[in-house]
């Protein structure tokens, strides 16, 4: 298996983690750090095959805050892709597939193939 995507910041604990369990294995990635790089519209389509939008946008960070998204109508793929650090960290991309979060237990199926 291969193409094993990790979207974060170097900063982000989770995201570290995430880092830290496939290196663990031995399983290359590429970790694609938001500070440094938007989400392209292609990335944030594949990944919301496996999640909703509105699971993407980290409501509860100091970026949503920082923009007040709160008290605003917006909207959330042009956010995201503007903002990428309203994204909720780590999301991990293989092939189809996509997590957010720390997922081990997700991760482990799909290194075994299930």
């Amino acid at each position: 298996m291969s193409n094993w995507q990790i979207f974060g910041t170097r900063k982000c604990s989770e995201t570290r983690k995430a880092e830290r369990f496939f290196k663990e294995r031995g399983i290359k990635f590429q970790l694609i750090d938001l500070k440094e790089t938007k989400i392209s519209k292609g990335e944030l389509n594949s990944v919301r095959k496996s999640i909703p939008l509105k699971d993407l946008i980290d409501m509860q960070g100091a970026e949503y805050q920082k923009r007040n998204l709160k008290y605003m109508v917006h909207d959330i793929e042009t956010e995201l892709l503007e903002h990428p650090l309203l994204l909720v960290t780590p999301i991990v991309r293989q092939g189809q597939r996509a997590t957010v979060g720390f997922q081990p237990e997700i991760w482990k199926q799909w290194i075994e193939g299930k």
